[in-house]
């Protein structure tokens, strides 16, 4: 983890390439006070510790299923599933028997090669529990952005306001044509290590790409917009249907979805997991 002293920052986003239905606006200023947070999101093998040590049995398993998109099954197990098994309108994604945490593709598939890669199929629910055993929390929305942000003000990613810096790839996302191929020009088709890729100011690595990452709050588009007294260690409202998740994943896609931007934000009911959901803990001072 990393101790972050807190402060004031701007939170949120403004311009043509916002989602107005997430509430990213408007950029209001916020202070978060000092807490720690993980440089990395949890790892395959961090998660499996804690299963080892407290027995846990992630809600994916409990379900019997979970999501995977579809590039990552085989040619059996997408035409086995595709009528009945796909999602109506998202058809790239497919809930699949026996997909969990430890068998990220379904039955026969392990992270004996992935221990260093973020551990998914993760629902918000998992997500606390491991929190919880380790001491620590989710990070708020707010910390969560601060922290993403590295010390940068209203740029797009932690580089800066061009995707490529200097031709350079700088976080794993979706290349291609989404979602029927992805040429994986970034070195990745899929999770790539919790490490990968060049840290943000504050030392933290891949806070756009990669996974979404679970937060504490509860998810509103206009909390925020009707709370303008909210600006000092703000939370989300006190209850809801969803819990709001930040960052974007590896299948973020600006012909389909952008919001691997450190103001985009979303949001998913607290047992839902998939292939690109993962989370990192935060902790007070």
């Amino acid at each position: 983890m990393v101790r972050l002293d807190g402060g004031s920052f701007l939170m949120g986003g403004e311009g043509p390439e916002i989602w107005e239905q997430d509430g990213e606006g408007p950029v209001r200023e916020v202070s978060v006070r000092p807490f720690w947070i993980d440089v990395c999101t949890v790892s395959n093998q961090r998660f499996a510790e804690f299963v080892d040590a407290t027995g846990y049995v992630t809600v994916a398993e409990r379900f019997g299923w979970s999501f995977v998109f579809h590039l990552h099954l085989t040619r059996k197990q997408r035409e086995s599933l595709r009528t009945d098994r796909s999602v109506a309108g998202l058809e790239w994604w497919m809930s699949v028997p026996g997909a969990n945490w430890k068998q990220p593709f379904g039955p026969g598939s392990t992270i004996d090669d992935r221990l260093n890669h973020p551990a998914i199929h993760i629902s918000w629910h998992d997500a606390a529990a491991y929190a919880r055993w380790r001491g620590c929390r989710l990070p708020t929305e707010a910390e969560w952005e601060f922290a993403a942000r590295g010390g940068v003000e209203q740029t797009l990613w932690p580089w800066g306001n061009k995707l490529l810096d200097k031709g350079r790839h700088r976080c794993n996302i979706f290349q291609g044509t989404f979602p029927k191929k992805d040429s994986g020009d970034d070195g990745y088709k899929g999770t790539c290590p919790v490490d990968a890729f060049e840290p943000n100011g504050f030392g933290l690595y891949n806070v756009v790409g990669n996974v979404w990452e679970w937060c504490q709050d509860w998810f509103s588009p206009n909390y925020h917009q009707a709370r303008p007294d909210l600006r000092d260690n703000p939370v989300g409202p006190p209850n809801g249907k969803n819990r709001v998740q930040r960052g974007g994943s590896y299948l973020c896609h600006d012909s389909y979805c952008n919001r691997y931007r450190l103001s985009a934000r979303t949001s998913n009911t607290p047992d839902t997991s998939g292939s690109n959901t993962g989370f990192r803990c935060a902790r007070d001072v």
